[in-house]
């Protein structure tokens, strides 16, 4: 039986995403983990396709913009507080904050990070602003 736990969302950054966003790892068990990604205002994360995981988001506060794509099938979606959206395995994505405010989302992971090599640039729609980890 896998112990249970509690945490209060970290103050500061735990890492730097391979995408460059900001991220404060939160709980995980055996089958996914949970973290906060920040971009601050106008900043552009690097666009990329995650190797074995997906990922399940919600925005929690400021706006932004994504970009999916599947093969052929392709979108930008706008980032709002109470959206939530999917990364299935094997989808290019890229996300940016809008130029006046910040933008933070809570996402799923599943199965859990493995860790480096999980995530490979891809090329996107916008010149990334974030340093990748």
């Amino acid at each position: 039986m896998t112990p249970f736990a509690s945490l209060m969302l970290p103050a500061q950054r735990t890492v730097v995403a391979p995408d460059g966003s900001d991220v404060r790892v939160l709980l995980g068990l055996p089958g996914g983990g949970m973290a906060h990604f920040a971009l601050a205002p106008g900043q552009v994360a690097a666009a990329v396709t995650h190797r074995t995981v997906e990922e399940i988001w919600y925005v929690v506060s400021g706006r932004g913009e994504m970009w999916r794509r599947q093969g052929n099938l392709e979108e930008r979606v706008d980032l709002m507080p109470g959206l939530c959206l999917t990364i299935p395995l094997g989808t290019h994505f890229q996300f940016r904050a809008a130029p006046d405010q910040g933008l933070a989302a809570v996402a799923v992971t599943l199965p859990p990070w493995p860790g480096e090599g999980e995530a490979v640039p891809v090329t996107g729609p916008w010149q990334a602003t974030c340093a990748p980890a």
